[in-house]
């Protein structure tokens, strides 16, 4: 698979009219949009918000208007209209809309895509060139980088299907075929092409993840994970914490304190049904984790954020904890 040089110029102006009124006829309003063509959905928000926790997915994030921090542990990645997101595992994050207002709102193109759609990209094109220096040490889970104009027209393209419905159970799977050729073609892509590659240390840590995603109630212990990986219990901590930043047990209670919040902000739940619903034995010990991640207890914290202008970032979104839950089980 050729390298694709990277451009932001060209292609389409993501200030383009047209662009923004299909944001104005599809998400009129601050919130998720989901859409009928699979796996794309539209983002809108009118005012930044406060850090709030989201599940992220394999997917694409193409910002058109505004911008947006990423907190994943102790790093911090910024984007707006100079690149796109890519995420290339499962992983807890905080997500922040920087940049809004009414006049100029944070727009999102959000495109989720599945290992399948990936794993046959890299069966029928080959694996990109991994770049010199690149260890055999599973790599960072998400990334930005310019957006070549290639594939900003494939993204502009595969959204123009929302004014075309007869047009979208064709069109949309071939559309979706390239913006993954385009990923994988970028500089970056054999970061996103390794989670394809059984025996891999990325790939074994993916499905590490699909396991904790599922069963992140459970108490699951570094030895089992290990087994699940082949690898050995150092060489598990030491990947898993080079894909996600958090070692195992961290991951775990970021994920049972991410659905937590969304519940506690979605549900009129006490703490202690909320606990015992995430996986805590102790409402007590559950009551004090929440405060020090989220800085308040679960019921001042469900005050707060249900007057907050971006709360809706905690519900009914595929990148919401929420989707921890209810993918994990269909896995």
């Amino acid at each position: 698979m050729s390298g694709e040089r990277p451009r932001v110029a060209g292609g389409i102006d993501r200030a383009d009219p047209s662009l923004r009124a299909l944001f104005d006829r599809h998400a009129p309003a601050d919130g998720f949009f989901p859409s009928p063509v699979a796996g794309l959905q539209l983002i809108r928000a009118s005012a930044p918000t406060d850090p709030l926790s989201v599940f992220y997915r394999p997917a694409l994030c193409l910002v058109v208007g505004g911008r947006k921090r990423v907190f994943l542990n102790d790093q911090i990645t910024e984007y707006g209209s100079d690149g796109h997101l890519v995420i290339s595992q499962d992983l807890p994050a905080l997500g922040q809309v920087v940049e809004a207002s009414p006049l100029d709102p944070y727009l999102c193109v959000h495109l989720r895509f599945e290992q399948a759609e990936i794993n046959r990209v890299v069966l029928d094109h080959g694996p990109p060139r991994e770049p010199e220096g690149a260890t055999t040490r599973a790599a960072r889970g998400l990334y930005v980088e310019p957006s070549s104009a290639a594939l900003l027209d494939a993204i502009l393209r595969l959204v123009r299907l929302l004014d075309a419905p007869a047009d979208q159970a064709t069109m949309a799977p071939l559309i979706r075929r390239e913006i993954v050729y385009r990923l994988l073609s970028s500089a970056n892509g054999w970061r996103l092409a390794r989670t394809a590659r059984a025996g891999c240390c990325d790939h074994r840590i993916a499905r590490v993840l699909e396991v904790l995603r599922a069963r992140f109630r459970d108490s699951l212990g570094v030895r089992e994970l290990a087994g699940i990986a082949h690898l050995s219990p150092s060489a598990l901590n030491l990947n898993f914490k080079a894909v996600t930043s958090f070692t195992p047990l961290q991951y775990v209670k970021q994920l049972r304190l991410q659905e937590a919040r969304r519940l506690v902000v979605s549900t009129d739940m006490d703490a202690a049904a909320v606990a015992l619903t995430v996986g805590y034995d102790s409402p007590s010990q559950f009551s004090r984790e929440y405060a020090r991640m989220f800085g308040e207890p679960p019921l001042r914290d469900r005050a707060r954020l249900r007057v907050s202008p971006g709360a809706f970032l905690l519900q009914g979104s595929c990148l919401a904890s929420a989707a921890v839950a209810a993918q994990g089980v269909a896995t």
